[in-house]
């Protein structure tokens, strides 16, 4: 039977069910295998209490693309959600990303100069020299020491599970820094969350009489089989597993989330708030019925705690860890991947990198258009 596909494709999240949806539309016959009992990956939404859960964290959509916004839109509807974040530093609250009602609330500043000369009077005091070395000196040179310390240092070392000295200056360059009273996260020009969820954008595009679905299934089990058997794979998972680690692990970063069902309509005020101290285990608090302005049922809410987590096999990874080692390493398994003729390797994990939702779309695009 798998002779009459013209494509397998291992994974049934964002980056697959684009790719399958495209290639059904341009005539080709594919099945879709997945491990979990789910289809939509990491952004899998479930209806409880009327409210839309975010399975794996939160996922807003943000894009200066208007094609990929007009791409997706064709699966649902969006609603204007602005992701706005709040941080908490032992009790006391912070708008995110770093704005005047940051400096306000920190300094008591009230001028876009006064706030300025606060960040360069914390700088000077620390005397760096030269190119930052990690992430500390990276952060500090860009908003001084108060808002390194209670809203960066406690959090990124939990979230990378590392000192904010042995971390890269890199990863955080492009720190978002705005001298006006503007909450909103993302520089985008569009933005939002679909209404009813993302599972249904993923249902529409595999709902199409040329494209299979399987979930549940463990593309390992029956590897050189469907190699074997389907003249063409996307494969959408852990490109170091696929080669069974054979040059070594990559390093990825898992979370582990706690979700509880409370008897409040609302818990905390806002759908993100950080936990930006080290001694609160986890780094966040997402509120769900507040990506869809409180719509659920009243009295009702659902939480969910999200502790960071180091990886290892047979934990779920999240997202990869690009530094200088895993990056070449990478590219060791990048040019094996060259060699595997009827394999391609595609998405987050398939290309080690950290994609947003938009970014996946546009590369799966990319794929479909040079591939068939």
């Amino acid at each position: 039977m798998a002779k009459n596909y013209d494509y397998l494709i291992v994974g049934a999240g964002l980056f697959g069910a684009v790719f399958a949806h495209e290639a059904a539309l341009r005539g080709k016959k594919v099945k879709v295998i997945e491990k979990r009992n789910h289809i939509a990956g990491n952004i899998y939404t479930k209806e409880v209490d009327g409210i839309q859960v975010h399975q794996y964290g939160a996922h807003i959509f943000h894009t200066s693309d208007k094609d990929i916004w007009n791409y997706v839109n064709q699966f649902a509807e969006f609603n204007r959600y602005t992701n706005s974040p709040v941080a908490n530093y032992k009790g006391h609250m912070y708008n995110l990303p770093f704005n005047m009602n940051t400096f306000s609330e920190l300094w008591g500043v009230r001028t876009p100069d006064e706030a300025r000369a606060k960040i360069q009077e914390q700088k000077d005091a620390v005397k760096l020299s030269g190119e930052p070395k990690n992430l500390e000196e990276q952060a500090i040179s860009l908003i001084g020491t108060d808002v390194y310390e209670k809203l960066i240092k406690g959090y990124t070392e939990k979230q990378w599970g590392q000192e904010a000295t042995d971390l890269p200056a890199f990863i955080i360059r492009r720190l978002p820094v705005r001298y006006t009273f503007d909450n909103n996260y993302f520089n985008d020009t569009y933005q939002g969350i679909p209404i009813g969820g993302y599972t249904q954008i993923v249902e529409k595009m595999l709902d199409h009489p040329e494209i299979d679905v399987e979930t549940g299934v463990d593309f390992f089990a029956h590897k050189d089989q469907y190699l074997k058997d389907y003249p063409k794979v996307i494969f959408t998972g852990m490109i170091d597993q696929y080669f069974d680690y054979q040059l070594g692990e990559l390093e990825y970063r898992s979370l582990r989330f706690e979700t509880e069902e409370l008897d409040v309509d609302n818990y905390q005020g806002n759908a993100v708030i950080n936990y930006t101290d080290a001694e609160t285990p986890f780094t966040r608090i997402i509120e769900h019925k507040h990506f869809e302005f409180g719509k659920g049922d009243k009295g009702k809410s659902v939480i969910t705690r999200e502790y960071p987590a180091d990886w290892k096999r047979g934990d779920e990874p999240y997202y990869p860890v690009n530094n200088s080692r895993n990056n070449s390493l990478y590219k060791q398994y990048a040019a094996l991947a060259k060699q595997e003729g009827n394999v391609i390797f595609g998405g987050r994990l398939g290309q080690y990198r950290y994609y947003d939702m938009h970014q996946v779309i546009h590369a799966a695009l990319v794929l479909v258009n040079s591939e068939i």
